[in-house]
């Protein structure tokens, strides 16, 4: 019987996706275990970046972890975009697209992508902005890959940069109905076997 312990997340915006900081001091900065405790030793498997929201999965096993970071597993988010996304944006984001990973031109794998209905998730703590400055709309984008800002680069490079990024689905394992900031031990993920 295992002795690891796992968890599922909703990370709330502005919040980095570990426990502590390599960098100088700084006490603006906000991390994971301000929002529950966690068992010592536990990690975030993958990251979402400081403006990035959504499901967040950890664990104390170290296997566990990569296992989920692997290709394997879909990675699907909902992004809020500036403008009325196309759907020839959506065909090229399904294809998929050219962008910068390190200084070198990388393409990514197809994506799975959708337009969606505002899926209703409460403003977050620091607004997007109002309807003065254009609309907006919202898509499901689901990925396998992981590389850094990933999402965020593929809108962009289809004309349509993200204001809002929440990752909903891991596998089989969904954010649900966890309130931004929540968190629940779980005895293992679904899906998940090593």
């Amino acid at each position: 019987m295992s002795q690891h312990k796992h968890y599922i997340l909703h990370k709330p915006f502005g919040y980095q996706s570990q426990f502590v900081s390599n960098a100088p001091k700084n006490h603006k900065q906000k991390f994971l275990g301000e929002l529950f405790d966690f068992a010592e030793g536990t990690m975030s498997i993958g990251r979402l970046d400081e403006k990035s929201e959504g499901l967040l999965l950890l664990t104390t096993d170290g296997k566990v972890s990569n296992a989920i970071t692997s290709t394997k597993f879909e990675k699907e988010y909902y992004v809020q975009v500036d403008g009325l996304i196309t759907q020839e944006a959506i065909a090229e984001l399904e294809q998929g697209v050219e962008i910068g990973i390190h200084g070198k031109r990388y393409m990514t794998f197809p994506a799975k992508a959708r337009c969606i209905d505002d899926p209703g998730f409460p403003e977050r703590s620091r607004k997007v902005r109002d309807d003065r400055h254009g609309p907006t709309s919202w898509a499901s984008i689901t990925i396998r890959e992981g590389k850094f800002r990933q999402v965020r680069k593929m809108c962009a490079a289809v004309g349509f940069p993200v204001l809002r990024l929440i990752r909903v689905r891991i596998g089989d394992i969904h954010l649900g109905d966890l309130s931004p900031g929540e968190a629940k031990q779980v005895d293992g993920f679904e899906g998940v076997e090593l």
